[in-house]
């Protein structure tokens, strides 16, 4: 059966697929000795020989799929040339190509997916499928008697209105709020700019779960491999 190019490059773990479709638009990949710079070329992933910048890649690699707890103060990448903390310190003797689904800020810990399906990180992490993630959130302060109805309707940030899917006040006295918020918008610090919008700014922030797939009790710095009904219920999220 024959698929998209970029989709076979992807599945092989060799990019995400728009980073795919660069490499075929630079010309650095070629299919049966042929360079293919044509974004629409489909191959049979069975029978083609494909190279990326000359070397043969296998169109079969095993798929794998990671929850990690990503600390605070950890970049959510793979490499950092400033030499920075980042994901990839704490996956060293791993030799897949893993991407990691969505990011999370610097400050911000929890729950990431990683994994070298490029299709499926590429689908988690667009907007389309509005997957939904759940927060534990330390703020300062006493919460907005109203703040439940304003996130409910609302708020107005400087690049549009932000809405939450669930929100519930778990603990609070006089100095402290402690919040569990769901949801599915991925815009940048989006959480912690809705709480500065509130006036209780972000002591604290903790991401729980991912779609189906909880942090649970994996400890700082750690990682598991996803169960299959977890894989199962990713897919069909975003209809693969």
């Amino acid at each position: 059966m024959e698929i998209r190019l970029q989709k076979v490059l992807a599945s092989a773990g060799v990019a995400s697929r728009r980073a795919s479709e660069e490499l075929i638009a630079a010309g650095r990949v070629r299919v049966n000795g042929r360079t293919v710079k044509e974004l629409g070329t489909r191959v049979d992933p069975d029978t083609a020989v494909i190279e990326v910048d000359g070397e043969a890649i296998s169109t079969f690699v095993p798929k794998v799929h990671l929850a990690m707890h990503k600390p605070e103060g950890v970049l959510s990448a793979m490499s950092d040339s400033e030499g920075r903390p980042h994901l990839g310190d704490y996956l060293a003797t791993r030799s897949d190509r893993l991407f990691h689904v969505g990011r999370l800020d610097v400050e911000t810990e929890g729950l990431i997916l990683l994994t070298n399906d490029g299709e499926l990180a590429n689908r988690l992490a667009h907007p389309r499928y509005g997957i939904r993630k759940k927060y534990l959130v330390w703020v300062e302060g006493a919460l907005p008697k109203d703040a439940k109805a304003r996130l409910s309707v609302g708020i107005e940030l400087e690049d549009g209105l932000a809405r939450v899917d669930a929100f519930e006040v778990v603990e609070k006295d006089r100095t402290r709020s402690l919040v569990e918020l769901e949801i599915h918008e991925g815009r940048n610090r989006i959480v912690r700019r809705i709480f500065d919008a509130l006036g209780t700014p972000v002591e604290r922030l903790v991401r729980t779960q991912v779609g189906p797939v909880q942090l649970g009790e994996l400890r700082s710095g750690r990682t598991r491999v996803l169960t299959t009904v977890e894989v199962r219920k990713l897919m069909e999220l975003v209809d693969l």
